[in-house]
């Protein structure tokens, strides 16, 4: 038994859908945002406005971009004897110095506190308030150039 749609349109090449319906996105004008320079220009610069095409901005060179390393007192206070072991800390008396240039950091933070610990920075660069902080708990920082 045929089904009567079928018997009605046999031997007709589209069956009553048009050239282009039952091709891939072809009633739909394209997949995506097909046609976005053609027939759908005009709702992209409504919709999306004259900013989609084309690139904005400004990048930065890597060059210029300076990317500090920063180490907080915190950090300090608790990976004191990893330091040790790297080499990057030394035991003077009751006080230790630290080479913050050998861990390959380039800048002191203040965020934490020292607590007791009595410690001689020596680092490239410092915050004022890391400085404050390190001298209110018996130690020093000396600032070193390259």
């Amino acid at each position: 038994m045929t089904d009567k749609r079928n018997s009605k349109f046999r031997g007709k090449k589209t069956h009553g859908h048009g050239t282009k319906a039952r091709r891939g996105a072809g009633k739909r004008g394209g997949r995506g945002m097909a046609g976005g320079h053609k027939h759908r220009l005009f709702h992209i610069l409504k919709y999306y406005g004259k900013e989609y095409f084309g690139r904005h901005g400004f990048k930065r060179p890597q060059s210029v971009v300076k990317a500090n390393i920063t180490l907080n007192l915190s950090d300090i206070r608790e990976n004191l004897p990893v330091f040790m072991e790297e080499g990057a800390a030394k035991r003077k008396g009751d006080s230790y110095d630290l080479d913050l240039g050998a861990l390959g950091v380039n800048k002191l933070l203040g965020g934490g506190t020292l607590g007791d610990l009595k410690v001689h920075v020596f680092a490239q660069a410092a915050s004022q308030k890391a400085i404050e902080k390190v001298e209110a708990s018996g130690g020093s920082v000396t600032i070193k150039e390259n």
